[in-house]
Order: structure tokens, then C-alpha cells, then sequence
């Protein structure tokens, strides 16, 4: 009995240990450090400190709370343009990296197996160069004489461009919506393929040889099989490629132009421009409860489906 008793309390100290890591890693790496950010932003500034929120005086316990930060933010078109201007180039962003990510991903995956690792390696190729000077590299291309604005202007793709409102002029491409765009999404492809590719390699082939054995054809074979059962790597590729792209402040800044203002350039102006950062401060916080809350929504969503499901 005390051995038994002995085994359970080493798989319980076992299992304790494997789910406190990543909750300790959770807790000191991002709940103290956004619960720092948001009690600046509950704060007001006085020269280059903030006052205490919890002020004891003569017996009394004072709470005090600025949340005219907030209200400002829910009240001035700027900021809610600002955020929406965020959502929606991140949801285009995402939208794009998954129209190119999936069917290489589902190349990938299809590939002989002795293939397989070359192809993984050209796209955590990007990887090995610096982050910056990838993006550096779009101002050349896109830039007034790269090899890529020309091809672009010569195939005739700046007159639809044009049409669209993508970019303000015939051969203007830097500096406008569209170089946002293609910046992000080369940035963020590979982010978007290696979910999909995880997911698609252990699916079943013997599920599309079902679905022929029974008539259907191989885009309804792919449609009605293969996409349903790769949703959980659409799902975390889409997760990995959006969330970033919200907060992203290189790209815009060295791609983007005025017609692109997103969260995290003015995130950075608020903090080191107008060195407000109780403000500044309320912005992150909008920010990361506009990502936040609609995941944590959705995976509850999920997991109940699953139990439903079983």
C-alpha cells in the first residue's frame, strides 16, 4: 500500500512539474509583465514617476484610477481607426500567407520523403537573415529601379493596382498599402506553412482513397477531406501570422506610408515621441485585449465542440 501510495505521489509531483513550467513561464513572461503595463496605465505621470495607486492616509485606503486614457481611446477616431487599420492589413495578411501557404505546405507533405527535408529547409531558410535586413531588402525591390517594381510596372499590374487604391500612382509602389501587404506576408509565410505542413503529413491518405472508392472526385476528395481534417493547422497557422501582424511596428515603418498608420507605430510614438506612457500604456492593453478575448472565446469554443464531438 505505501508503495502505491509512493508511485502516485511521484506522478502527481511528475505531472505537477510538467504543468507548472509552462504556467510559470506564462506567469513571469507575460501576466507580471502586462500586469506592470496596466498598472501604468491606471496611473498618472508626475515628471518621470507615477503615482501610487493605493494611497494610506490617516487611516483611510485610497484607490485611485485614471481611466480617462481609456475613454479617450474609445472616444477619439484616430485610435479606433488606427485599430481597425491594424485588423484589417493582419487579416489580409492572414488571408494571403494562407492562399500561398497551404497548397505548398500541401506540396510539402505530398513530396517523395527524401524531398521532404530540402523543402523544410528552404522555407526556414529566410530564418538564417536577420529579421531587418529582410525587410531592408523590399525597399530595394520595390523601390524606384528594383528588379521587382519594374517587372511589376512592366507586366502591368501598377494600372490595376492603381484601380484598386493600393497604391497612389503608376509605378509608386513603396511607401503604400501594397508594400505593406506584400512585406508582411513574405515575412510571415513561413509562419503560416509549418502548421499546415505538421498537420497535413499525418493525415490519413487511406481517407482519400475512401472518398475516390466512393465516387468522389479529387477536389471533392480534397474539399470535403483533406481541408475539414487540416483545421487545426489552418487554425494555428492563421493564430501565428494574425496576432503578430496587429502589433507589428517594423514593416510599417520602413514599408508602409501615411494610408497605413497601425497600432504599433503609434504605440511607439506615444511612448518615445510624446514620452506618454500612461497612455501609451492603455493603447497596449486595448491591443492585447482585442487579440486576447476573441482567442480565448474561440478556443473555449473548441474545446466544447470536441466534448460534444465525443
Amino acid at each position: 500500500m505505501s508503495r502505491l501510495s509512493e508511485s502516485i505521489a511521484r506522478a502527481f509531483r511528475g505531472r505537477s512539474a510538467v504543468i507548472g513550467v509552462p504556467y510559470g513561464w506564462l506567469l513571469a513572461f507575460f501576466l507580471l509583465p502586462f500586469l506592470v503595463v496596466l498598472r501604468i496605465s491606471f496611473s498618472e505621470m508626475e515628471n518621470v514617476r507615477f503615482k501610487d495607486l493605493l494611497d494610506y492616509q490617516d487611516g483611510v485606503l485610497q484607490l485611485t484610477l485614471k481611466v480617462s486614457n481609456y475613454l479617450f481611446i474609445l472616444q477619439d477616431e484616430l485610435y479606433i481607426a488606427t485599430y481597425l487599420s491594424s485588423l484589417k492589413y493582419a487579416a489580409i495578411t492572414t488571408a494571403l500567407c494562407l492562399a500561398i501557404g497551404y497548397p505548398f505546405a500541401y506540396f510539402m507533405a505530398r513530396a517523395k520523403p527524401t524531398l521532404q527535408p530540402a523543402l523544410l529547409m528552404l522555407v526556414m531558410l529566410p530564418f538564417w537573415t536577420s529579421f531587418l535586413l529582410r525587410v531592408y531588402a523590399w525597399k530595394g525591390l520595390l523601390g524606384e529601379g528594383g528588379w521587382v517594381a519594374d517587372w511589376l510596372t512592366g507586366i502591368g499590374v501598377d494600372r490595376l493596382l492603381v484601380l484598386a487604391a493600393l497604391i497612389p500612382a503608376e509605378g509608386k509602389f513603396m511607401n503604400t498599402p501594397f508594400s505593406l501587404v506584400i512585406g508582411m506576408t513574405y515575412t510571415y509565410l513561413p509562419f503560416m506553412i509549418l502548421p499546415l505542413y505538421a498537420n497535413l503529413a499525418k493525415m490519413d491518405l487511406s481517407l482519400l482513397e475512401a472518398a475516390a472508392d466512393l465516387g468522389a472526385t479529387p477536389f471533392k476528395a480534397f474539399w470535403l477531406v483533406t481541408v475539414p481534417l487540416s483545421k487545426a493547422g489552418i487554425i494555428a497557422g492563421s493564430m501565428l501570422v494574425f496576432i503578430p501582424c496587429v502589433g507589428e511596428f517594423v514593416i510599417p515603418e520602413l514599408l508602409g506610408g501615411p494610408q497605413t498608420l497601425m497600432i504599433g507605430r503609434v504605440l511607439w510614438d506615444e511612448f518615445f515621441a510624446n514620452n506618454d506612457w500612461p497612455m501609451a500604456s492603455a493603447v497596449a492593453v486595448v491591443m492585447i485585449l482585442m487579440i486576447i478575448v476573441p482567442v480565448a472565446i474561440f478556443n473555449r469554443y473548441q474545446a466544447q465542440a470536441a466534448e460534444r464531438g465525443t
